[in-house]
Protein backbone atom coordinates (compact mmCIF):
# COMPACT_ATOMS: atom_id res chain seq x y z
CA UNK A 1 0.00 0.00 0.00
CA UNK A 2 0.89 3.49 -1.01
CA UNK A 3 1.26 6.16 1.59
CA UNK A 4 0.71 9.84 0.62
CA UNK A 5 1.26 13.02 2.50
CA UNK A 6 -1.49 14.82 1.50
CA UNK A 7 -4.59 17.24 2.46
CA UNK A 8 -6.89 13.97 2.82
CA UNK A 9 -5.50 12.90 6.42
CA UNK A 10 -6.65 16.60 7.40
CA UNK A 11 -2.93 17.69 7.77
CA UNK A 12 0.20 18.09 5.39
CA UNK A 13 3.64 18.94 5.52
CA UNK A 14 6.38 19.75 2.90
CA UNK A 15 6.55 23.30 0.52
CA UNK A 16 4.71 23.76 -2.84
CA UNK A 17 6.92 24.38 -5.73
CA UNK A 18 7.41 27.99 -6.91
CA UNK A 19 7.11 29.62 -10.56
CA UNK A 20 11.23 29.63 -10.38
CA UNK A 21 11.13 26.18 -9.26
CA UNK A 22 9.16 25.14 -12.58
CA UNK A 23 10.98 27.49 -14.77
CA UNK A 24 14.16 26.47 -13.34
CA UNK A 25 13.27 22.31 -14.02
CA UNK A 26 12.37 23.23 -17.42
CA UNK A 27 15.29 25.35 -18.36
CA UNK A 28 17.53 22.16 -16.87
CA UNK A 29 15.83 19.86 -19.11
CA UNK A 30 15.86 22.13 -21.92
CA UNK A 31 19.78 23.19 -21.69
CA UNK A 32 20.49 18.93 -21.68
CA UNK A 33 18.61 18.61 -24.75
CA UNK A 34 15.68 16.38 -22.77
CA UNK A 35 13.10 18.80 -23.84
CA UNK A 36 11.13 16.54 -27.04
CA UNK A 37 8.38 15.74 -25.03
CA UNK A 38 5.60 13.93 -27.00
CA UNK A 39 2.90 14.85 -24.70
CA UNK A 40 2.44 17.03 -21.51
CA UNK A 41 0.41 16.56 -18.54
CA UNK A 42 -0.81 19.62 -16.29
CA UNK A 43 -2.82 19.02 -13.02
CA UNK A 44 -2.87 20.81 -9.63
CA UNK A 45 -0.35 23.91 -9.70
CA UNK A 46 0.14 25.93 -6.50
CA UNK A 47 -0.29 29.35 -7.52
CA UNK A 48 -1.10 31.90 -10.00
CA UNK A 49 2.68 32.63 -10.81
CA UNK A 50 3.08 28.86 -11.00
CA UNK A 51 0.60 28.37 -13.72
CA UNK A 52 1.29 31.29 -15.51
CA UNK A 53 4.88 29.24 -15.58
CA UNK A 54 3.38 26.07 -16.38
CA UNK A 55 1.42 28.05 -19.16
CA UNK A 56 4.64 29.31 -20.83
CA UNK A 57 6.48 26.42 -20.40
CA UNK A 58 3.16 24.35 -22.97
CA UNK A 59 3.14 26.99 -24.93
CA UNK A 60 6.92 27.06 -25.90
CA UNK A 61 6.29 23.15 -26.54
CA UNK A 62 3.58 23.63 -28.78
CA UNK A 63 5.47 26.34 -30.72
CA UNK A 64 8.48 24.42 -31.36
CA UNK A 65 6.24 21.23 -32.28
CA UNK A 66 4.11 23.66 -35.22
CA UNK A 67 6.17 22.43 -38.16
CA UNK A 68 5.50 18.89 -37.28
CA UNK A 69 1.64 18.11 -36.52
CA UNK A 70 0.89 15.89 -34.05
CA UNK A 71 4.19 15.60 -32.18
CA UNK A 72 3.31 17.55 -29.35
CA UNK A 73 -0.36 16.93 -27.14
CA UNK A 74 -0.78 19.25 -23.96
CA UNK A 75 -3.66 17.57 -21.48
CA UNK A 76 -4.69 20.31 -19.01
CA UNK A 77 -6.67 18.77 -16.10
CA UNK A 78 -7.68 22.34 -14.43
CA UNK A 79 -8.01 21.57 -11.07
CA UNK A 80 -9.37 24.23 -9.27
CA UNK A 81 -12.35 22.95 -7.30
CA UNK A 82 -15.11 20.01 -6.62
CA UNK A 83 -18.60 19.66 -4.76
CA UNK A 84 -19.04 23.41 -4.91
CA UNK A 85 -16.11 24.66 -3.27
CA UNK A 86 -12.45 26.05 -4.55
CA UNK A 87 -9.35 24.02 -3.81
CA UNK A 88 -7.52 27.44 -5.06
CA UNK A 89 -7.33 31.09 -4.06
CA UNK A 90 -9.86 33.04 -6.02
CA UNK A 91 -6.88 34.92 -8.11
CA UNK A 92 -5.81 31.80 -9.77
CA UNK A 93 -8.58 30.62 -11.41
CA UNK A 94 -8.50 33.21 -14.35
CA UNK A 95 -5.04 31.90 -15.14
CA UNK A 96 -5.86 28.28 -15.06
CA UNK A 97 -8.70 30.06 -18.22
CA UNK A 98 -6.32 31.41 -20.16
CA UNK A 99 -4.64 27.89 -20.57
CA UNK A 100 -7.93 26.47 -21.50
CA UNK A 101 -7.38 28.29 -25.64
CA UNK A 102 -3.95 26.28 -25.99
CA UNK A 103 -4.76 22.94 -24.58
CA UNK A 104 -5.34 19.38 -26.96
CA UNK A 105 -7.42 17.87 -24.06
CA UNK A 106 -9.18 19.46 -21.28
CA UNK A 107 -10.46 17.44 -18.28
CA UNK A 108 -12.48 19.15 -15.96
CA UNK A 109 -14.77 17.66 -13.39
CA UNK A 110 -18.26 19.25 -13.37
CA UNK A 111 -17.77 22.66 -11.21
CA UNK A 112 -14.87 23.04 -12.88
CA UNK A 113 -16.28 23.12 -16.59
CA UNK A 114 -18.91 25.74 -14.58
CA UNK A 115 -16.04 28.14 -13.54
CA UNK A 116 -14.29 28.02 -17.01
CA UNK A 117 -17.76 28.39 -18.82
CA UNK A 118 -18.42 31.54 -16.71
CA UNK A 119 -15.13 33.32 -18.00
CA UNK A 120 -16.58 33.62 -21.56
CA UNK A 121 -18.76 37.10 -20.75
CA UNK A 122 -15.30 38.51 -19.80
CA UNK A 123 -13.55 37.72 -22.66
CA UNK A 124 -16.15 39.38 -25.31
CA UNK A 125 -19.04 36.99 -25.78
CA UNK A 126 -22.37 36.31 -24.55
CA UNK A 127 -22.48 32.86 -25.46
CA UNK A 128 -22.44 31.90 -21.95
CA UNK A 129 -23.23 34.95 -19.87
CA UNK A 130 -26.06 33.66 -18.33
CA UNK A 131 -23.63 31.23 -16.00
CA UNK A 132 -23.18 34.81 -14.54
CA UNK A 133 -26.39 34.50 -13.36
CA UNK A 134 -26.42 31.55 -11.42
CA UNK A 135 -27.48 28.52 -13.96
CA UNK A 136 -24.81 25.69 -13.55
CA UNK A 137 -25.00 21.85 -15.44
CA UNK A 138 -27.63 19.94 -13.96
CA UNK A 139 -28.69 18.06 -16.69
CA UNK A 140 -27.43 16.10 -20.03
CA UNK A 141 -28.54 19.09 -22.19
CA UNK A 142 -26.57 22.01 -20.21
CA UNK A 143 -23.77 19.75 -20.46
CA UNK A 144 -23.86 19.57 -24.15
CA UNK A 145 -24.26 23.48 -24.42
CA UNK A 146 -21.03 23.62 -22.28
CA UNK A 147 -19.12 21.10 -24.39
CA UNK A 148 -20.44 23.07 -27.15
CA UNK A 149 -19.09 26.62 -25.96
CA UNK A 150 -15.75 25.05 -25.24
CA UNK A 151 -15.52 23.34 -28.43
CA UNK A 152 -16.94 26.93 -30.20
CA UNK A 153 -15.66 29.56 -28.34
CA UNK A 154 -12.33 27.88 -26.99
CA UNK A 155 -11.73 26.06 -29.84
CA UNK A 156 -10.81 23.06 -27.53
CA UNK A 157 -10.29 19.77 -29.46
CA UNK A 158 -10.93 17.35 -27.04
CA UNK A 159 -13.37 17.63 -23.95
CA UNK A 160 -13.44 15.12 -20.84
CA UNK A 161 -15.94 16.07 -17.90
CA UNK A 162 -15.02 13.94 -14.99
CA UNK A 163 -17.37 12.92 -11.74
CA UNK A 164 -21.07 13.63 -13.64
CA UNK A 165 -23.46 13.10 -11.73
CA UNK A 166 -27.58 13.33 -12.74
CA UNK A 167 -28.49 10.03 -10.77
CA UNK A 168 -32.31 10.85 -10.36
CA UNK A 169 -33.83 9.66 -6.32
CA UNK A 170 -33.68 6.12 -6.64
CA UNK A 171 -31.65 5.32 -9.10
CA UNK A 172 -28.56 3.17 -8.38
CA UNK A 173 -25.85 5.37 -7.88
CA UNK A 174 -23.16 5.97 -10.53
CA UNK A 175 -20.64 8.84 -11.88
CA UNK A 176 -20.55 9.58 -15.45
CA UNK A 177 -17.20 10.41 -17.75
CA UNK A 178 -18.62 12.74 -20.59
CA UNK A 179 -16.67 13.59 -23.36
CA UNK A 180 -15.97 14.76 -26.87
CA UNK A 181 -13.78 15.38 -29.93
CA UNK A 182 -15.18 18.39 -32.32
CA UNK A 183 -15.31 17.75 -35.95
CA UNK A 184 -13.18 19.87 -38.52
CA UNK A 185 -16.52 22.64 -38.05
CA UNK A 186 -16.33 22.85 -34.12
CA UNK A 187 -19.27 20.54 -34.07
CA UNK A 188 -18.97 18.03 -31.13
CA UNK A 189 -19.41 13.86 -31.17
CA UNK A 190 -20.35 13.23 -27.62
CA UNK A 191 -20.18 10.13 -25.49
CA UNK A 192 -20.61 8.89 -21.78
CA UNK A 193 -19.16 6.08 -20.14
CA UNK A 194 -21.38 5.28 -16.87
CA UNK A 195 -19.73 3.12 -13.98
CA UNK A 196 -21.43 2.62 -10.49
CA UNK A 197 -20.58 4.66 -8.06
CA UNK A 198 -18.33 2.98 -5.09
CA UNK A 199 -19.20 4.07 -1.10
CA UNK A 200 -15.48 5.31 -0.41
CA UNK A 201 -13.84 8.67 -0.47
CA UNK A 202 -10.33 8.20 -2.17
CA UNK A 203 -7.42 11.12 -2.29
CA UNK A 204 -5.89 11.40 -5.92
CA UNK A 205 -8.70 9.56 -7.99
CA UNK A 206 -8.69 12.63 -10.66
CA UNK A 207 -4.28 12.42 -10.89
CA UNK A 208 -5.05 8.63 -11.21
CA UNK A 209 -7.66 9.22 -13.99
CA UNK A 210 -5.86 11.23 -15.66
CA UNK A 211 -2.31 9.97 -16.06
CA UNK A 212 -4.04 6.88 -17.45
CA UNK A 213 -5.54 8.74 -19.63
CA UNK A 214 -2.01 9.88 -21.72
CA UNK A 215 -1.57 6.38 -21.96
CA UNK A 216 -4.62 5.60 -23.00
CA UNK A 217 -5.43 7.99 -25.65
CA UNK A 218 -1.48 7.94 -27.15
CA UNK A 219 -2.18 3.91 -27.04
CA UNK A 220 -5.69 4.31 -29.24
CA UNK A 221 -4.18 7.13 -31.45
CA UNK A 222 -1.39 5.08 -32.72
CA UNK A 223 -4.18 2.41 -33.59
CA UNK A 224 -5.24 4.87 -36.16
CA UNK A 225 -3.15 4.86 -39.26
CA UNK A 226 -1.85 8.72 -39.49
CA UNK A 227 -3.73 9.84 -36.71
CA UNK A 228 -0.66 10.87 -34.83
CA UNK A 229 0.72 13.06 -37.69
CA UNK A 230 -2.34 15.04 -37.57
CA UNK A 231 -3.07 18.54 -35.78
CA UNK A 232 -4.41 17.37 -31.67
CA UNK A 233 -4.97 14.43 -32.80
CA UNK A 234 -8.36 14.57 -34.29
CA UNK A 235 -10.29 12.16 -35.94
CA UNK A 236 -11.68 12.47 -39.66
CA UNK A 237 -15.67 13.76 -39.07
CA UNK A 238 -16.88 10.95 -40.30
CA UNK A 239 -15.95 8.57 -36.75
CA UNK A 240 -18.82 8.29 -34.56
CA UNK A 241 -18.27 9.31 -31.62
CA UNK A 242 -17.95 5.84 -29.68
CA UNK A 243 -15.35 4.97 -31.68
CA UNK A 244 -13.34 8.17 -30.92
CA UNK A 245 -9.90 6.94 -29.32
CA UNK A 246 -10.94 9.59 -26.72
CA UNK A 247 -13.65 7.09 -25.86
CA UNK A 248 -11.65 3.93 -26.03
CA UNK A 249 -8.91 5.93 -23.87
CA UNK A 250 -11.65 6.83 -21.37
CA UNK A 251 -13.17 3.02 -21.56
CA UNK A 252 -10.04 1.39 -20.66
CA UNK A 253 -8.86 4.13 -18.26
CA UNK A 254 -12.03 3.63 -16.21
CA UNK A 255 -11.48 -0.16 -15.99
CA UNK A 256 -8.45 -0.11 -14.47
CA UNK A 257 -9.32 2.68 -11.73
CA UNK A 258 -12.96 0.65 -11.23
CA UNK A 259 -10.80 -2.79 -11.02
CA UNK A 260 -7.86 -1.15 -8.33
CA UNK A 261 -10.15 1.15 -6.00
CA UNK A 262 -12.73 -1.82 -5.80
CA UNK A 263 -10.11 -4.01 -4.54
CA UNK A 264 -8.47 -0.84 -2.44
CA UNK A 265 -11.85 -0.94 -0.99
CA UNK A 266 -12.20 -4.28 -0.35
CA UNK A 267 -9.14 -4.82 1.33
CA UNK A 268 -9.67 -0.90 3.35
CA UNK A 269 -13.08 -2.66 4.78
CA UNK A 270 -11.41 -5.44 6.52
CA UNK A 271 -8.73 -3.35 7.47
CA UNK A 272 -11.38 -1.44 9.42
CA UNK A 273 -13.32 -3.73 10.52
CA UNK A 274 -10.28 -5.60 12.16
CA UNK A 275 -9.34 -2.10 13.95
CA UNK A 276 -13.02 -1.70 15.01
CA UNK A 277 -12.79 -5.30 16.58
CA UNK A 278 -9.04 -4.17 18.40
CA UNK A 279 -10.49 -0.96 19.74
CA UNK A 280 -13.38 -2.78 21.34
CA UNK A 281 -11.21 -5.38 22.65
CA UNK A 282 -8.45 -2.91 24.06
CA UNK A 283 -11.55 -0.87 25.94
CA UNK A 284 -9.26 2.19 25.57
CA UNK A 285 -10.98 5.32 27.88
CA UNK A 286 -9.28 7.84 25.57
CA UNK A 287 -11.59 11.57 25.14
CA UNK A 288 -14.11 10.95 22.13
CA UNK A 289 -12.29 13.58 19.66
CA UNK A 290 -8.97 11.83 20.01
CA UNK A 291 -10.77 8.93 19.39
CA UNK A 292 -12.85 10.32 15.91
CA UNK A 293 -9.05 12.23 14.90
CA UNK A 294 -7.41 8.46 14.79
CA UNK A 295 -9.95 6.85 13.75
CA UNK A 296 -10.16 9.12 10.57
CA UNK A 297 -6.48 9.16 10.05
CA UNK A 298 -6.64 5.08 10.34
CA UNK A 299 -9.99 5.25 7.58
CA UNK A 300 -7.72 7.70 5.58
CA UNK A 301 -4.58 5.14 5.04
CA UNK A 302 -6.98 2.36 4.92
CA UNK A 303 -8.28 3.92 1.41
CA UNK A 304 -4.72 4.95 -0.15
CA UNK A 305 -5.19 3.29 -4.03
CA UNK A 306 -3.20 0.37 -4.14
CA UNK A 307 -1.70 0.85 -7.20
CA UNK A 308 1.30 -0.73 -7.43
CA UNK A 309 -0.41 -4.55 -5.92
CA UNK A 310 -2.98 -4.37 -8.64
CA UNK A 311 -0.54 -3.56 -11.47
CA UNK A 312 -2.39 -6.11 -13.84
CA UNK A 313 -5.85 -4.11 -13.61
CA UNK A 314 -3.52 -1.13 -14.97
CA UNK A 315 -1.72 -3.27 -17.73
CA UNK A 316 -4.63 -5.40 -18.64
CA UNK A 317 -7.93 -3.54 -17.45
CA UNK A 318 -11.00 -5.34 -18.70
CA UNK A 319 -13.61 -3.23 -20.12
CA UNK A 320 -16.92 -3.80 -18.57
CA UNK A 321 -18.44 -0.27 -18.98
CA UNK A 322 -18.65 1.00 -23.30
CA UNK A 323 -18.72 4.53 -24.35
CA UNK A 324 -22.29 5.67 -25.35
CA UNK A 325 -23.66 7.85 -28.29
CA UNK A 326 -25.06 11.37 -26.37
CA UNK A 327 -27.63 12.71 -29.14
CA UNK A 328 -28.44 16.06 -29.08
Amino acid sequence: MSVGNHTGYGQVKGTKATAADITDLYHGLKNSGLDEFDMMLSGYIPGKEAVQAVGAIARELKFNATMKPGSFFWVLDPVMGDNGRLYVAEEIVPEYKKLVHDADLIMPNQYEAEYVLSFLSLLGTNVWNRWLSGVKITDMDSLVEAIMALHGSFKVPHVVITSVNFAAQGAIPSLSIVGSTKTSTDRPRIFQVQVPSLDCFFSGTGDMFAALMVVRLREAVCAVEGLLEKNSWVSDDDVPATELPLAKAVEKALASMQEVLTRTMTKRDKELAEWEAKQKLAGTAEEESETEKVRHLKKTRAAEVRLVRNLECLKHPVVKYEAENVEF
